[in-house]
């Protein structure tokens, strides 16, 4: 339960979401990302950082640069559980 609630602090802030809505798209680097979000490179990097930390972003070098992409998998898992928390019959409507 613990895993859970730490998991939906992580995405209680609106950058995170709006980051993960980025790369749903595409892999982006922490400039593209900044630029599309219209924040500084280092709040990007921060709330890469927790994002990574709680599994929900990858990381790949390419060169000079480092592009960020979903880890679908762990989207899927945070998904579900958010669907056992919600008993509430709406989809059904």
């Amino acid at each position: 339960m613990k895993e859970a609630a730490e998991l939906f602090k992580v995405l209680s802030v609106d950058k995170r979401i709006e980051i993960l809505e980025h790369l749903k798209k595409e892999a982006m680097s922490v400039n593209a990302l900044a630029e599309a979000l219209g924040i500084t490179q280092s709040a990007v990097s921060q709330h890469l950082r927790v994002l990574k930390a709680a599994n929900l972003v990858k990381d790949e070098r390419q060169g000079y640069w480092v592009y960020y992409s979903l880890n679908r998998e762990a989207l899927e898992k945070c998904r579900q559980r958010l669907n056992r928390v919600c008993t509430c019959g709406c989809l059904g409507k």
